[in-house]
């Protein structure tokens, strides 16, 4: 099992295609054996932090295997929506870990 954290830093004024480019990707995870076991929009007063920076969003999901993580990133489907990734997402920070 592994996790990976993404933070997502969406453009102003691009939330709502932001908002649809999830509806339709988020789905695509039950296919490579992935669960978004949290997808948090944490507001500024949420933040200990020197950044200015804030990500819009913080998604916590959990793959079976790097396998299924590099199946699910290379998914023609979820490719097919790279232009609302790329009009929404200003850029994208994510971590990969195991459980210990």
């Amino acid at each position: 099992m592994i996790y990976i954290t993404a933070f997502l830093f969406v453009k102003k004024g691009k939330e709502a295609v932001f908002k649809t480019y999830e509806s339709l990707v988020l789905p695509i995870l039950n296919t490579y054996n992935g669960t978004l076991i949290y997808r948090m929009r944490p507001t500024q007063e949420n933040f200990v932090t020197f950044e200015d920076d804030l990500p819009y969003e913080v998604h916590f999901i959990s793959f079976n295997s790097d396998e299924d993580f590099m199946s699910f990133i290379n998914d023609e489907e979820r490719k097919r929506f790279n232009n609302l990734k790329e009009d929404s997402i200003r850029s994208t920070f994510i971590t990969k870990g195991k459980k210990i």
